[in-house]
């Protein structure tokens, strides 16, 4: 068909108007001079700022033009919105704070008091300028008073460094008629095709079998949540157990420009839960169970003003011991889990005191990129947020996994530990010593200098293969970023039991049970007739 003039065909989408289009928008090949010209001639803003006065942003009208000036250029094709932010919007739609600093940016018991005059207004507007951008196609990135370069240059990366982002994604669900809907959890949003197959109960992005993703990558995670709804084939002779199936239905446009479609269809058996509960147990993924948790009580918490999520995930978790444990009735001391549940409660005790459950000392933006990464990420990466890997490296033993415990702090060992979000190297007081002694510079200690590398080598694996790119703190025993570490161990020693703590190692000043005390109160409500 012969396109019209002005007119170009971009891989099958949206014609691209180009009439006009490049007052605004060029391919890069033809602006890279005057592009770098005009970042290396930026000079620091010459407008001045009032003592006691916060620098002028007009950030929501900023984003506003560029979402519509996408939308005229370019709508229905990939694209993004990359926003570099130096501080808080303090002028026009969108404003979050006041221009005078003696009025603090909004914390969580502000909003919990409705104490924070800009925030309806602004949630107002930018839940419009998301709307737009999702019937648009469009992503947009927001890098936030940071100077965060690592990440922003990832963005940019090609070959076997690319993130493979992806453009304009569509999720779709088709399953069997037993099984219902009720929504999804994840960077996405409905795109209201109701029917048969939604269930009465909304969970997430529900009433829906088909949802929108303006930007995916090869990490991107949804959570999807089913009703189960067996009354249907109850009746139905010959099929006590039979198949059922749920397939999901992925589109999205490449970064090279091609619109792909990827099919995943699962068959399972039904499992009658109440009489058969071996085959439950052995198909428990409890790293999954323990993500999906996270995720659930994360909505609950946005959405439900009371929610209490400790004690909801305390309940959750003496159900489950209650219904799948092995004990005697009344007896603490006989109750035994199933190793496909044997981590299950240590992933629950870390995330009751997680960055998700305790929001205590983050503030409400910190809290919500917390929440988005955990949302999206993949099973192993959210397990890291909720239960951080900790490995030891010493001159006795090769580098080794150990304990997330506060006794596992020793003078002559380094500790590597990946919170996903930081990744602490900590070293014992003993090594410290030696290392500003320069120690490691003499010929004849070698093997101390390749100790004190090795974690920084497996650090930086950790950091090359993840984004955002994570905080890196190096630090030692008794230092003051120690705190980075320490925060998320077992307290199974705290200032009450100093007297017992072996010589060497370290306590944490917290009134937080400790694992130990934890399973203790736990076994004995499991087993409660």
């Amino acid at each position: 068909m012969t396109q019209q003039p002005g007119v170009q065909q971009v891989n099958g989408m949206h014609p691209l108007v180009t009439t006009g289009v490049n007052r605004f928008l060029l391919p890069v090949s033809e602006c890279e001079c005057t592009l770098s010209t005009l970042l290396d001639e930026l000079q620091p803003d010459q407008w001045p700022v009032e003592a006691g006065n916060r620098a002028i942003r007009c950030t929501g009208v900023a984003l506003n033009v560029a979402a519509g000036l996408l939308g005229a250029c370019v709508p229905g094709t990939g694209a993004r919105i990359i926003a570099l932010l130096g501080g808080p919007c303090t002028e026009g739609p969108g404003v979050i704070v006041s221009k005078d600093l003696s009025e603090p940016v909004r914390s969580h018991k502000d909003l919990d008091k409705d104490a924070a005059p800009h925030f309806q207004k602004a949630v107002k507007f930018y839940d419009g300028l998301a709307k737009q951008l999702v019937s648009q196609g469009h992503v947009l990135d927001v890098f936030a008073s940071a100077l965060d370069q690592d990440s922003f240059k990832r963005i940019f990366e090609g070959g076997e460094h690319s993130l493979g982002l992806s453009f304009n994604g569509t999720f779709e669900i088709n399953c069997s008629k037993d099984i219902k809907v009720q929504g999804v959890i994840g960077p996405c949003t409905s795109l209201e095709k109701k029917g048969a197959l939604c269930a009465d109960t909304i969970v997430g992005q529900g009433n829906t079998t088909a949802w929108k993703m303006c930007g995916l990558d090869r990490n991107t995670s949804l959570t999807v949540f089913f009703d189960v709804s067996p009354s249907e084939r109850s009746g139905q002779p010959g099929h006590q157990n039979p198949d059922l199936y749920i397939q999901f239905v992925t589109s999205y446009q490449h970064p090279e420009g091609q619109m792909r479609i990827r099919a995943t269809t699962v068959s399972r058996k039904w499992v009658d839960g109440s009489t058969n509960t071996e085959e439950l147990v052995e198909g428990f993924d409890q790293e999954t169970a323990a993500v999906v948790l996270a995720r659930y009580i994360s909505l609950k918490m946005e959405i439900e003003e009371e929610f209490d999520a400790t004690r909801w995930l305390d309940r959750s978790l003496i159900r489950l011991c209650s219904r799948f444990g092995d004990y005697r009735k009344d007896d603490p001391s006989s109750f035994s889990l199933h190793s496909n549940f044997s981590l299950f409660p240590q992933f629950m005790f870390n995330l009751r005191r997680s960055q998700f459950v305790q929001v205590f000392n983050n503030s409400p933006d910190e809290t919500a990129y917390f929440r988005m990464l955990l949302n999206r990420e993949s099973v192993t990466n959210s397990v890291a947020m909720i239960q951080p890997s900790l490995i030891s490296f010493s001159f006795d033993s090769p580098p080794s996994p150990v304990f997330l415990d506060v006794a596992s702090i020793a003078v002559d060992r380094i500790l590597l530990l990946d919170a996903y979000f930081s990744v602490v190297i900590f070293h014992g007081m003993t090594i410290a010593q030696w290392r500003n002694m320069c120690y490691q510079n003499q010929p004849e200690h070698q093997q101390f200098a390749q100790l004190l590398q090795a974690p920084q080598e497996e650090a930086q694996v950790i950091i090359n293969g993840r984004f955002p790119v994570p905080r890196l703190v190096v630090c030692d025993q008794h230092g003051s970023q120690a705190r980075f570490l320490l925060a998320k161990l077992n307290p199974s020693a705290t200032y009450n039991s100093a007297h017992d703590v072996p010589p060497g190692s370290d306590i944490i000043f917290t009134d937080d049970v400790s694992f130990q005390v934890f399973c203790e109160h736990l076994q004995r409500l499991a087993v409660q007739s």
